[in-house]
C-alpha cells in the first residue's frame, strides 16, 4: 500500500500536470471503485483544478465549487499518467481522468478490488476523511513522549494505526524500527527516555530520507508502475527476510500475521532473540530457534 512518502510523491509529479487545468473527462470504468458520491463526477467536466494533496494515504485532488476527488489507492492501486495518444492497459483500469496534457489513470492489480474514489463537496465532507492520525513529520518530541506513555500497545501496532500516526504502514514501520534499533514487540509503556528520542528521531529521518529520495527520482517524470511498491532495493529490513542486514550482516527474520508480513533484525532489534511466528514456531515447536546463534 503507498504510504506517506509514496503518496507524497505522486502529489508532487501530479500537481505540474493538472492543477490551474480543467478537468476535460472523466471515465468510470469499474462500478466498485466509485464508492459515495456528493457531486456527479461528470458534472465536474469543465472544472479547473485548484490543488492536489494528500491526507494520510489519500490523495485529494480538489476542483472549483469546493469539489474534491478523494482516492484511496489501498494495496494494488496506483496513479499512472498517460500521453493524450497513449492507451491505458485495459484490465486493471478503474478509472481514467482527462486533462489537456495526458490522461490520469487510477490502476488496480489482483482480483481483490480495494481502491476507492470518494467524491465530495465541503471541507465538512472532506474532513471525514481525517482518522485523528498526526504528521508524523511534524510531531514533536514532547508530544511523541506523551502519545507513546497512553498507549500499551507493541511499537509495530501504533506506529501503524492510522488514529496515531498519519501515513505510516507495514514497510516504513518496519524501516524506521529498524533504524530506531527497536523490536516490533516491544511495549509503547516500556520504553525509557533515550529509546523514545531514538524512535522519534528514526521515524522523522526515515520518513524524510525516503521523501526527499523519490522527489528526486521523480523530478522528470512521473512515477511508473512498478516505481510506487513496498519493496525497494534500498530497504533495510522490509521485504528482505533471509538477507543480510545491512548494519551487522544477520540473517534478516520474519513474523506473519493472516496475510501480512513484517521484517526485523534479530541482532540490531531483539538482542538477538528470534521472536515466534505464529505459524511456523507452533510447527516446529521445540525445534523453533530461539536465538541468532542456535540458527
Amino acid at each position: 500500500m503507498p504510504e506517506l512518502p509514496d503518496v507524497l510523491a505522486y502529489c508532487r509529479a501530479l500537481g505540474p500536470r493538472i492543477i490551474d487545468r480543467p478537468l476535460e473527462s472523466c471515465r468510470i470504468v469499474s462500478p466498485f471503485f466509485l464508492r459515495s458520491v456528493d457531486v456527479d463526477p461528470e458534472s465536474c467536466i469543465g472544472r479547473h483544478v485548484i490543488g492536489v494533496r494528500n491526507i494520510a494515504k489519500r490523495l485529494v485532488i480538489e476542483l472549483e465549487g469546493d469539489v474534491f476527488f478523494v482516492i484511496h489507492l489501498m494495496i494494488a492501486g496506483r496513479l499512472r499518467w498517460f500521453g493524450l495518444d497513449a492507451k491505458p492497459p485495459g484490465k486493471i483500469v478503474q478509472a481514467t481522468f482527462g486533462f489537456s496534457e495526458g490522461r490520469l489513470a487510477v490502476t488496480e492489480a489482483g482480483s481483490k478490488k480495494r481502491a476507492s474514489l470518494h467524491v465530495v463537496q465541503g471541507a465538512e465532507a472532506l474532513s471525514t476523511f481525517h482518522r485523528g492520525g498526526v504528521d508524523p513529520l511534524a510531531v514533536t518530541a514532547a508530544e511523541f513522549q506523551t502519545m507513546l506513555a497512553r498507549s500499551g500497545r507493541t511499537l509495530k501496532r501504533w506506529l501503524t494505526d492510522p488514529t496515531v500516526l498519519a501515513g505510516i504502514g507495514n514497510a516504513y514501520s518496519d524501516e524506521i524500527l529498524h533504524a530506531a534499533c527497536l523490536s516490533p514487540f516491544k511495549s509503547c509503556a516500556k520504553l525509557d527516555e533515550s529509546q523514545i528520542e531514538r524512535l522519534h528521531r528514526a521515524m522523522r529521518q526515515t520518513l524524510q530520507i525516503w521523501i526527499d529520495r523519490l522527489a528526486e527520482r521523480f523530478e522528470r517524470r512521473f512515477p511508473g508502475a512498478g516505481d510506487i511498491t513496498a519493496f525497494r532495493p534500498e530497504f533495510a529490513v522490509h521485504g528482505k527476510f533471509g538477507e543480510p542486514c545491512p548494519v551487522c550482516a544477520t540473517r534478516v527474520e520474519r513474523i506473519r500475521f493472516v496475510d501480512r508480513e513484517f521484517n526485523y533484525c534479530p541482532r540490531c532489534q531483539t538482542g538477538g532473540k528470534i521472536l515466534a511466528d505464529r505459524s511456523l514456531s507452533r510447527l516446529l515447536g521445540e525445534d523453533w530457534p530461539k536465538t541468532v546463534d542456535d540458527t
